[in-house]
């Protein structure tokens, strides 16, 4: 935990009801506040929605250790010191939803930063809407996400633009025309990507040899590895999450399907090269963070303190997009309680809108009118056991 911030704990229980659970990094901490924007110096709250169990918890886990070297980075805006109210989603749309529900209506939070995966934004996206509640998601990459909402936000690039970009660049830098598509129908992530990846590769004039699915928590995909091997691919495109996306990547190297493998921005999580060895050697996906140069003061300040908490025991795993997004999530919505005075609502939404944009950690940028901010897309290539940046990618080949 951070020295001197106070974080609390919201554990979502069986059949929706919520029990809190207070963890304080600091004693002698004030009481609660009832609301955000009351006198200058009381605390503005936010509610952070992360998977921490459940199948995805490693990209919540790494989210929020993001945000915990933000919070120490940057503790107040406008006067106010910044909590966090933390909702473990497990990965869930339910979850979520109640989650979102019991932020908006009895924690009175400014704002809600998450949550991690497409499915559970989608959910807790309504809620913040119903209830005028600025809510920035800073890795839900599902369009539907932001679509026909006033009060819901992202940072990352979106899955028409993401699957666009992979298909261009499979299609024009890889020269690939015969492309298998594999995806988990369980979740909204990969169906929607698999579908636009697959739109743009065909309006590009490449063929899709097959198409196969499997149910979440599959740990069997010989069937389908079979099928792709029998259907003349030159590549096979697979947006899903881990730990599906290693072990089928070790059963397809085991079957002796030995053709690329291309996946989404899920893909960079060190349960990759964990679980997937050698496999996935030389595997490529579209990413959001590149490991490099800082872009500014701001983001060498925050690769300096995650070096320090990565070499003190502190952090696992090597820096990802999970990380960096996270923590780029809680500085904007700092930065825009400060141009709001510590104001939420209509206020806050208005500072998410500024033109003037954002020092982000992946650079300046700005959010667009629809909710979106404007981001570049890498190609990054497992090499040596670690993440290389491969390509930028233009985002003009949309479906």
């Amino acid at each position: 935990m951070i020295a001197g911030h106070r974080i609390t704990i919201l554990r979502a229980c069986v059949g929706g009801a919520l029990a809190a659970l207070f963890f304080w990094a600091c004693l002698g901490v004030g009481a609660h506040p009832a609301k955000a924007d009351e006198a200058a110096g009381r605390p503005l709250v936010i509610g952070l929605m992360q998977a921490l169990t459940g199948p995805v918890a490693g990209y919540g886990q790494m989210g929020l250790e993001g945000v915990r070297i933000a919070q120490a980075m940057a503790p107040s805006a406008a006067g106010h010191p910044l909590e966090l109210l933390i909702v473990d989603t497990k990965g869930e749309a339910t979850e979520a939803a109640n989650g979102a529900t019991r932020l908006a209506t009895k924690e009175k939070v400014v704002a809600i930063l998450g949550p991690t995966i497409s499915s559970t934004s989608l959910t807790a996206g309504d809620i913040a809407q119903s209830h005028d509640l600025p809510m920035l998601t800073p890795t839900a990459t599902n369009p539907m996400v932001t679509q026909g909402k006033t009060f819901v936000f992202r940072l990352c690039f979106t899955d028409p633009d993401q699957g666009g970009a992979a298909a261009s660049y499979v299609f024009n830098g890889l020269g690939k025309k015969k492309v298998a598509v594999m995806f988990d129908v369980g979740q909204d992530y990969s169906v929607a990507l698999a579908g636009y990846f697959m739109s743009a590769f065909k309006k590009l004039g490449g063929e899709i040899t097959i198409v196969t699915k499997f149910g979440g928590g599959a740990q069997d995909f010989s069937a389908q590895l079979a099928a792709v091997k029998d259907s003349g691919a030159e590549l096979l495109y697979m947006p899903i999450y881990c730990p599906e996306m290693p072990l089928a990547a070790r059963q397809a190297r085991e079957a002796g399907l030995n053709i690329p493998l291309f996946a989404g921005d899920g893909a960079q999580a060190p349960e990759l090269m964990q679980i997937g060895g050698s496999a996935v050697e030389g595997l490529m996906f579209t990413a959001h963070f590149a490991p490099g140069a800082a872009p500014n003061q701001r983001a060498a300040e925050f690769f300096r303190r995650f070096d320090q908490a990565r070499a003190a025991g502190k952090i696992n795993e090597d820096i990802t997009a999970f990380h960096v997004l996270g923590a780029e999530g809680y500085l904007v919505l700092r930065d825009a309680l400060e141009r709001s005075g510590g104001q939420g609502g209509s206020a806050l939404r208005q500072a998410l809108l500024d033109p003037a944009g954002f020092d982000g950690l992946t650079g300046h940028f700005a959010i667009g009118p629809d909710g979106n901010a404007a981001k570049k897309i890498l190609v990054l290539v497992v090499k040596d056991g670690k993440f290389a940046r491969l390509a930028d990618v233009a985002t003009d080949c949309r479906p």
